[in-house]
């Protein structure tokens, strides 16, 4: 054999070399999620990118400069703590809470030398998981347009993942909007950017968070006043045709004697979803038992009752 022939038996036995990434610098921003992304996260990492080779150094130690201008923002009329200055800087406080399909870090936002304000940011993860938690029920009513991706989000590809996270964040950033707007006790809805909600903070001033409904001990006078609120708000969200969809102690939190809902991904729609009578039956259980369990008296509590009368406030039979 002549020394520029090829031995075509090794080469067909050689692996083929992947084709090695491009290297990134150590300050350039990496994806939060594998997959193929969403057009929203596609464009937020291009901005972040962008960023990092043209912003100067961040005032104030903080960790990047307010997103106000690339979200989606909340509604009118917006409360005086809302922070719009595009000068203004966001700073990482820490972690608040950690779950299966979001975490909810710490956030304070503000200018140098002007207002600032405390921030929960939630964070949907996407395909770190296979799926979302009981995604099934509550996505039936919601559809996307594109059967392309209609079909990524039934089979749970990774970028069907990426897209139900998104979808989620969308579904509560509107919900929570809807019902602030109707004078349901929620946090504010600031804005949401991609898959993260920037929400109004429930707590103190010096960060520590309000506490669950499950962590509250009161007497039966404040358990009858919590329960009051609690119809009310129930009430008000079935006249919009809703329902929390998984609701309990856990996402119920209690702020200087006021309840406050949270965790809304899994709003239901209780006229378009084949089971929106069921979650809204199963809402009501799961609370009025936390609160039969706590020592307040069956004459208060009537579970059958309470889900008629939301039925008659939502229009239904």
């Amino acid at each position: 054999m002549r020394k520029h022939d090829l031995d075509f038996e090794r080469l067909e036995n050689t692996p083929a070399r992947r084709k090695s990434r491009r290297a990134r610098f150590d300050d350039e921003p990496e994806p939060s999620r594998r997959g193929r992304l969403t057009e929203e996260e596609r464009v937020r990492l291009a901005h972040q990118r962008a960023d990092a080779y043209t912003e100067t150094a961040i005032p104030g130690g903080g960790d990047r400069w307010s997103t106000w201008a690339d979200g989606e923002q909340g509604p009118h009329p917006r409360p005086s703590w809302v922070i719009t200055q595009l000068a203004a800087v966001d700073t990482e406080l820490g972690v608040l809470k950690t779950g299966k399909e979001a975490d909810v870090h710490l956030l304070r936002r503000g200018l140098s030398d002007g207002p600032q304000s405390l921030l929960a940011a939630k964070r949907y993860r996407s395909n770190e998981h296979r799926m979302f938690h009981r995604d099934a029920g509550y996505l039936e009513g919601r559809r996307m347009r594109r059967s392309r991706e209609m079909r990524a989000i039934e089979t749970r590809t990774a970028f069907g993942r990426n897209l139900i996270a998104e979808q989620w964040a969308v579904a509560e950033f509107a919900a929570l909007s809807r019902l602030w707007g109707a004078g349901v006790p929620v946090p504010y809805p600031v804005q949401r950017s991609g898959t993260e909600l920037l929400l109004e903070f429930i707590g103190e001033e010096d960060g520590t968070a309000a506490p669950r409904l499950a962590q509250v001990r009161t007497d039966e006078d404040g358990l009858r006043d919590l329960w009051y609120q609690l119809v009310s708000a129930l009430e008000t969200m079935a006249a919009h045709g809703l329902a929390h969809g998984d609701l309990s102690a856990y996402n119920l939190m209690v702020h200087r004697d006021r309840l406050v809902l949270i965790d809304l991904p899994q709003v239901v729609d209780i006229v378009a979803n084949p089971r929106g009578l069921e979650f809204l039956a199963r809402d009501v259980h799961n609370v009025a038992s936390w609160f039969a369990a706590r020592g307040l008296p069956p004459e208060v509590l009537d579970p059958e009752a309470l889900v008629g009368e939301l039925r008659q406030a939502a229009g239904l039979p």
